[in-house]
């Protein structure tokens, strides 16, 4: 294999001539641009953000475009659909919007396979109704990210095209080939490389998705180009697919190379070129991705809150584990969730508890007074459940349930491109609104507590106790601003003695709505009653 390469400086050479300079030694012309692709080199012109300073403190909602709302009638979700519904994630009190895939892809649903990085599925209603979107959220002070999927592409996608045509060098060294078929591999339990004639391209996951070869610096130069091409239409930032297995070394070095780091640093820096741009990385299986990225996915700590809320020993303990010992800083860096759109980590949030709705409040109290940068799922909020009749990913990518509609949730006029929730009757939006007790008001007390108090939406962590080990109890510190969290995950009331406390301070019980002041025993400590399964929360000012 080849030395491993430093991502390119923004002062670079345009991505065609450097594949010229990488494919023929620096003097001869590169090969045609295939039909059906924009690889031409952008500048950064950044055209600023109007958005608050904090706004991608969150909470950020993550949005499957094609499942959220229909604004045509034809059955499948777009972005004039979503722009029609930003009211209500406004009222949530969400600050950021993450868009899964909206580029053309090859399957025209998951959208992780892209075809054209510089165009926009044609169902979802191209540039203009991105656009509309973006001058629609950032007036209600939200931003918008969107997936960029740099691993691979879709197996149509004209470069994988010239590439599968082409002789060693020139468009064949923009993916990953072998001459032969590589044998000793095997990349989540299967097989990677796809045999093409005499030669095989690497393609872990899926036959339809080959790798680009990022140790080719056109190739790099290629996807920066694409991420200022959509930072300069006014994109707050992305969420980075797959980054811990972007290069490979060898049959065992697969996943976590430094050098797969090295590109999302490469990333980071574009980004801090432009104002108030925000990137997160996902890495189920590393955690070098939280100081490369700027921000990453804690999937550990997801897998934490739900085992608490469903009553494993010493759960509670390894949440406190998971972020004890962190700065301010650190804890910044961790993205926050319950579920999202694979099905590998565990499926919605309702059917993860069985069907449990008070277990549902806790895992949304944690979740939402832990540090980090909390993201939901779409529908979270109301409590869909996966569709009855679907499985693997499909069942956990459904329309949104917005009403009881018979038929379509409130989703389409038409018929609906996917079974609905298995719930959509009972749980959806129209039917919680203003309802005391209801999911939907649960998250949304939880999101203004989170916003109202600056120690929740960003302090620090401290004095962090698991009483008994099925309670959490933590303090959480943003300046002056003080946060006491209770959290029992047990299954009967529990009396907590917290310490460490100001003398004979009052607190303001703050949550849930309702919850009487307390003051402190002259020798710093309080005793608390917390009911089964249930939060209690405290501030006050050091």
């Amino acid at each position: 294999m080849s030395l491993p390469h430093r991502p390119v400086p923004r002062a670079r050479l345009p991505a065609l001539l450097l594949l010229a300079l990488a494919a023929c030694g620096g003097g001869a012309t590169p090969p045609p641009t295939p039909p059906g692709v924009d690889v031409t080199p952008v500048a950064a012109a950044d055209p600023g953000s109007a958005l608050p300073a904090d706004w991608s403190l969150g909470p950020f909602m993550e949005i499957y475009v094609r499942g959220y709302q229909d604004s045509d009638g034809d059955g499948i979700g777009d972005l004039a659909g979503l722009t029609q519904r930003l009211d209500h994630l406004q009222a949530l009190g969400v600050t950021g919007l993450w868009l899964m895939p909206v580029n053309a892809s090859q399957d025209h649903d998951h959208g992780y396979a892209v075809a054209d990085y510089r165009a926009i599925e044609p169902k979802y209603g191209g540039q203009a109704a991105l656009q509309a979107l973006l001058e629609a959220a950032h007036a209600r002070g939200m931003g918008v990210i969107i997936d960029y999927v740099m691993n691979h592409s879709a197996w149509q996608n004209p470069l994988f095209q010239a590439s599968l045509a082409s002789a060693p060098g020139g468009w064949r060294d923009w993916y990953v080939w072998a001459d032969g078929h590589p044998t000793g591999w095997s990349t989540w339990g299967h097989d990677p490389w796809r045999t093409a004639g005499a030669a095989s391209y690497y393609a872990p996951f899926s036959t339809q998705m080959p790798d680009f070869n990022l140790r080719n610096p056109a190739v790099v130069g290629y996807h920066h180009d694409n991420l200022r091409y959509w930072l300069n239409r006014g994109v707050d930032g992305f969420r980075f697919d797959a980054v811990g297995v972007m290069v490979e070394n060898g049959p065992t070095g697969w996943a976590g190379q430094p050098e797969s780091y090295a590109l999302m640093a490469g990333n980071r820096s574009l980004l801090d070129g432009y104002a108030g741009r925000f990137m997160v990385c996902e890495d189920p299986d590393g955690s070098r991705a939280f100081e490369a990225c700027g921000a990453a996915f804690d999937f550990r700590l997801a897998g934490f809150i739900l085992q608490a809320v469903n009553g494993a020993a010493g759960a509670p303990g390894f949440i406190a584990n998971q972020l004890s010992g962190l700065d301010a800083a650190a804890l910044r860096r961790r993205a926050t969730f319950l579920a999202n759109h694979d099905s590998f980590t565990g499926g919605r949030v309702l059917d993860q508890v069985g069907g449990d709705e008070q277990k549902a409040r806790l895992a949304a109290a944690t979740l939402l007074t832990l540090p980090g940068t909390p993201f939901l799922y779409y529908g979270e909020e109301v409590g869909m459940r996966g569709a009855a009749n679907l499985t693997g990913d499909w069942r956990i990518r459904t329309p949104m349930s917005w009403s009881d509609a018979a038929g379509n949730a409130g989703f389409t006029t038409g018929t609906p491109f996917r079974a609905l929730a298995a719930n959509a009757a009972t749980h959806n939006a129209a039917a919680e609104a203003g309802q005391p007790g209801a999911l939907l008001e649960w998250y949304r007390s939880l999101v203004q507590l989170r916003r109202a108090v600056p120690a929740l939406a960003a302090g620090s962590l401290e004095a962090t106790a698991t009483p008994g080990g099925t309670a959490l109890a933590f303090q959480r510190a943003q300046g002056s601003g003080r946060a006491q969290v209770v959290l029992n995950f047990a299954a009967a009331d529990a009396s907590v003695t917290l310490a460490g406390l100001p003398a004979g301070a009052t607190l303001t019980g703050r949550f849930p709505p309702g919850t009487s002041d307390a003051t402190v025993a002259v020798d710093g400590t309080l005793v608390v009653t917390v009911p089964a399964r249930s939060p209690l929360v405290y501030t006050w000012t050091q």
